[in-house]
């Protein structure tokens, strides 16, 4: 990065001495050699025009080299104020000049109406800049100059830069949404056969959907993403195989927090819901929608304008996950709560039941440590493998009786009678009648 910066201050230089008249060694900013190691191609994998180069290292140089950009507080000794043509905004925090629309307009064009509409062309939605977020314009208020906008270069195309593209958000009001890891294995999850069968197939999608797609030409129809409903009763193992399915195939796995992004006043769901499909779209993420059916609830007949404002925002969902070219999965306890206009959307729908009483056999048997059984852990197994519980009741009940074992006046040994016990307080916890 260093010979870019220095290139960009020969530049502005050359740029400030051309405008006002004075000596230089390069008649036009274009005669200036570019750096020859171009670390902007590498990280947006793209040829760039000139005007393209330009503009990235002017949204970056406040990341970069604030001081640079120190040129540009120069003031108009006529009227006493900075120069209008230069651009520039002031920040909260940062005391240095922070560029604008109107500040890539000086460097690219100069004096030159033509060339301004190219700059404004650099901007519009439809250059990649815009549609893979890597700078925009923002800010600019209503019936203001299009180019007085904020020059603002993307969170994630900063973590190419100081990161080598490692993007992981914080959460936060503007990312209502938190990375999901699981130090656990496929091994450790205990699942009916056919329910591992339909994660495969999932798997095979994640790893080869490309591929499929070009190879029979289905790319016509088949959209990239591929979207999943994972629901059953709680703690039987939705969350978990999501975190699996990214862990097993390099994919950062975000939880949406469906408190920060359902909100009261019309359209400010929907504006929720936009920050966080526009940061995925262009990362290798999988979005977990968790009790799903709070924001993706049935539509009702519409009555009043509270019903018509649900309503819009199950179709603006429906338009978004259909439209995201990653993986999206619901999760929710009760399929009939959903909007049935979201089932043929779904590539998998998968049921996880409360396990049988062979796997709650195979999953005690993984749970309880063996310093804690002696010669009679098979019978202890097989009496617990007969009450029916979940995977995550199970889990509750293993760090209750570690507990009550950590105590230095109680036995080592986990006893039947201890274990019955603690699970006999689960059961009710959970209000289930227990016999």
């Amino acid at each position: 990065m260093k010979n870019s910066i220095q290139y960009f201050q020969t530049l502005l230089h050359t740029a400030f001495a051309l405008y006002f008249g004075q000596e230089s060694e390069y008649k036009t900013l274009e005669e200036i050699p570019f750096p020859k190691s171009n670390e902007l191609e590498k990280w947006t994998d793209k040829e760039l025009l000139w005007e393209e180069k330009i503009a990235l290292l002017l949204a970056l140089m406040p990341h970069v080299s604030p001081q640079t950009l120190d040129l540009f507080f120069i003031l108009n000794k006529n009227l006493d104020r900075p120069y209008t043509e230069f651009g520039g905004w002031k920040g909260t925090s940062h005391s240095g000049f922070l560029p604008t629309g109107e500040t890539a307009a000086f460097l690219l064009a100069l004096n030159s109406e033509e060339k301004r509409k190219v700059v404004v062309n650099l901007f519009d939605q439809t250059h990649w800049f815009y549609k893979e977020n890597v700078i925009r314009l923002e800010g600019q208020g209503i019936g203001e100059p299009y180019l007085s906008g904020k020059l603002c270069v993307s969170d994630e195309f900063l973590a190419k830069v100081y990161r080598d593209g490692n993007y992981r958000p914080d959460y936060s009001s503007d990312f209502p949404a938190r990375r999901m890891e699981t130090p656990l294995e496929w091994d450790d999850l205990v699942l009916q056969y056919n329910l591992k069968e339909e994660i495969e197939q999932i798997t095979q999608w994640l790893e080869h959907g490309n591929e499929i797609r070009e190879q029979w030409k289905l790319d016509k129809f088949l959209k990239p993403g591929y979207r999943c409903l994972f629901y059953g009763p709680p703690g039987t193992g939705k969350t978990l195989t999501a975190c699996l399915l990214g862990k097993q195939h390099g994919m950062d796995v975000y939880r949406i927090d469906l408190s920060m992004v359902v909100s009261k006043y019309i359209g400010e769901t929907e504006k929720n819901l936009a920050k966080i499909f526009d940061r995925a779209e262009h990362q290798n993420w999988i979005l977990f929608f968790d009790e799903a059916d709070a924001l993706f609830g049935k539509r009702t007949e519409t009555s009043d304008s509270n019903d018509r404002h649900a309503n819009q925002e199950v179709a603006y969902l429906l338009q978004r996950i259909e439209d995201f070219p990653g993986m999206v999965i619901l999760a929710t306890n009760i399929k009939d709560n959903l909007d049935e206009a979201f089932f043929r959307r779904f590539q998998s729908i998968l049921y996880f039941p409360v396990p049988n009483q062979q796997l709650r056999y195979d999953l005690w048997k993984r749970l309880i440590p063996q310093e804690w059984l002696d010669e009679q852990a098979a019978e202890l197994l097989q009496e617990a493998a007969m009450i029916k519980l979940s995977g995550g009741s199970m889990l509750n009940v293993v760090q209750s009786c570690a507990l009550q074992l950590y105590n230095p006046k109680t036995s080592n040994k986990l006893s039947l009678d201890m274990l019955k016990n603690t699970i006999k307080k689960e059961l009710e916890k959970e209000g289930k009648l227990v016999n």
